[in-house]
């Protein structure tokens, strides 16, 4: 007996604006109580939806801190007044947690397991993010000896995955210590693929003045839900004075988009310290074009396609593709490239056909060589800027992904969409989409 499988469709999603972490907007007010405001922002504006239809609600979060602890999915949805009924889950696939969500609740729709739900993502960085001390020292570099050790394997093992990838990875890089930040595998891809820093500076720039331009044509009025928060009170050296209450103000504007960026301003930025060249060249990788860290929140409203159109409902797009896949941790950037690959195989579609991408900007030294390996024009790519500008809080940014790219396509008219990020450790995501 084979099992039939049902179309699962994204009826609407909306998301907060994404603060400045730790600095932002949003420091000060409960992210469990923002996520709330989302769902209720979402749920009004899709009155034909009624609360006692959705049956379970995923969260995507990689802090695990503060009100997101234990499950953060349940909380909020009892603040949004969700019926006591709702299944609730929270996941942690570092950077691809809510595009993960995403994926696991429509696969269940598409089982017929359920009907309806809801996909999350919030994450605050810079004030909790990690919840706390990661390990005492001696055992992080245990760790990180057992890993070096299994270096000649694991190298041997990357093989498997060549055949995504038009070029060879140096010994020097595939050799490095596994336990490294996310900067120096961008480092890496840029060495990899011969990318100068000039090439990474122009995609910075052009990423806030795409953003800008998306803004002042109010491209992200139907994607940013207003917020009511709480003013944050800083000291004079910036740090947030928790003891101190501020006025309530509305919130509905990414805070890291900075209108005028240059190449001028971007090539007078130093390296990020602490990253190194392990083939001897130069340093490439600046804040300037990398992403910065954030606040925010995303939602997802997702649906079998069937009982969408018996409610009379007009679905932004129908999710027909997913894709993840690992990749060595020195190179994590390049993830998408092969997830995305077999997510275009799972939709039966190929790169050529794809109308609009939305790659998520953890550094530009990874989207370019992605696209470029993809054959996918760098024209169809964040047409209205990326989280280089936008931001990146690291549980809420997949699902925001596909979104965008969903509002995008209904926008310009486009059929096919791809939504694609790298994930820490060494993984790519990729989902595909069909406008409606």
């Amino acid at each position: 007996m084979s099992l039939e499988l049902r179309n699962a469709v994204i009826v609407d999603g909306a998301r907060s604006a994404f603060a400045r972490g730790g600095r932002g907007k949003l420091v000060a007010t409960r992210l469990d109580e923002a996520g709330a405001q989302i769902i209720r922002g979402l749920l009004e504006r899709n009155p034909k939806v009624s609360p006692e239809l959705i049956e379970d609600i995923a969260l995507g979060n990689v802090g695990g801190a503060g009100e997101l602890s234990g499950i953060g999915a349940d909380v909020v949805a009892r603040l949004a007044g969700l019926p006591a009924e709702i299944s609730a889950v929270d996941s942690n696939r570092q950077c691809g947690s809510s595009m993960e969500t995403l994926h696991r609740v429509a696969q269940s729709i598409m089982v017929g397991a359920t009907d309806c739900g809801i996909a999350m993502g919030i994450e605050r960085m810079g004030r909790q993010l990690g919840g706390g001390p990661r390990g005492e020292t001696t055992r992080i570099t245990e760790f990180n000896r057992r890993r070096l050790e299994q270096n000649e394997v694991q190298r041997n093992m990357a093989k498997n995955h060549f055949e995504d990838f038009s070029v060879a990875f140096p010994d020097e890089i595939l050799d490095y210590s596994p336990v490294l930040s996310m900067t120096q595998t961008a480092q890496n891809a840029a060495e990899v693929y011969g990318l100068t820093r000039e090439e990474l500076d122009l995609f910075a720039v052009d990423s806030h003045r795409k953003a800008v331009a998306a803004y002042a044509a109010g491209f992200y009025n139907t994607e940013v839900i207003p917020l009511e928060v709480e003013e944050p009170v800083f000291d004079e050296n910036g740090n947030w004075v928790e003891g101190e209450r501020g006025r309530t103000v509305i919130f509905d504007r990414d805070e890291c988009i900075r209108p005028g960026t240059n190449i001028e301003t971007l090539g007078q930025l130093p390296p990020v310290k602490g990253i190194v060249s392990p083939t001897g060249a130069e340093l490439r990788i600046t804040a300037g074009n990398s992403c910065p860290t954030n606040d925010g929140i995303t939602a997802a409203l997702i649906m079998s396609e069937e009982r969408a159109l018996e409610l009379g409902l007009e679905p932004l797009a129908r999710i027909i593709g997913f894709g993840i896949s690992g990749v060595k941790p020195q190179v994590m950037g390049l993830g998408p490239i092969p997830s995305t690959n077999k997510a275009l195989r799972h939709a039966g579609i190929t790169a050529d056909q794809i109308d609009r991408v939305e790659f998520n900007e953890a550094f530009a030294a990874q989207v370019i060589p992605s696209c470029k390996e993809l054959g996918i024009s760098i024209d169809k790519v964040n047409v209205n800027g990326g989280s280089i500008a936008i931001g990146h809080p690291l549980g809420a940014t997949g699902a925001r992904l596909v979104l965008t790219v969903a509002h995008e396509l209904r926008r310009s008219g486009g059929r096919y969409g791809l939504a694609t990020q790298c994930i820490g450790a060494g993984m790519g995501i990729s989902t595909i989409i069909e406008r409606l």
